[in-house]
């Protein structure tokens, strides 16, 4: 199993990269949008991966850190979700955001997930209440779930689609920020 990989980005779309080791060879590596999204090609990459193998297919997700790997890890434990979508919802906010979300069952914000409907966000919220860590809930997690809700639906409001809100929240730096701030930041993202 590849764990971790290094080396130069090679070309990137909106859903994956192409990481081309010092060996010569180049892997296609799954990531999170936000994260795509800050990353330049020609760029030196270390990214901690997770391998899914089936009859049909190898594919290679990476991730910046051990705990999101870990987290996605737990996601894929609930029946339903599936690498891309634990991807998807990755896309969604940092881990305190989403876990937050999980802590407080709000399907609502996990079931904005392209390809996750409710029944699947609710099940999502259930199995795993117990086993996200609760101080998101605790240091504010609650607080910036409700603030980054309030931002996107303050720029759906404003005539953004729901896709291009989310996109602007996605590299807000939510601590101890109120909604008025984060709206104000997310406007002035170009």
């Amino acid at each position: 199993m590849i764990s971790y990989i290094t080396g130069t980005i090679q070309s990137k779309s909106s859903t994956d990269i192409v990481l081309l080791t010092s060996g010569g060879v180049g892997y296609a590596v799954a990531m999170s949008r936000s994260a795509i999204a800050l990353l330049q090609i020609g760029q030196e990459l270390a990214l901690f991966t997770y391998m899914k193998v089936s009859d049909s297919d190898l594919s290679l997700f990476g991730f910046e850190t051990p705990d999101q790997r870990n987290f996605f890890e737990l996601l894929l434990s609930v029946k339903g979700v599936g690498p891309k979508s634990a991807m998807n919802i990755l896309s969604l906010g940092s881990i305190d955001d989403i876990t937050g979300a999980i802590a407080r069952g709000d399907a609502t914000y996990l079931s904005a997930v392209q390809g996750m409907g409710k029944k699947t966000a609710e099940r999502l919220c259930v199995e795993l209440k117990n086993k996200v860590s609760v101080s998101a809930t605790q240091n504010g997690g609650e607080q910036n779930g409700d603030a980054l809700k309030d931002v996107i639906d303050a720029l759906v409001g404003l005539g953004y689609s729901k896709d291009e809100a989310k996109q602007r929240i996605q590299t807000l730096d939510t601590a101890g920020k109120t909604s008025e701030e984060l709206i104000r930041m997310a406007l002035q993202q170009q």
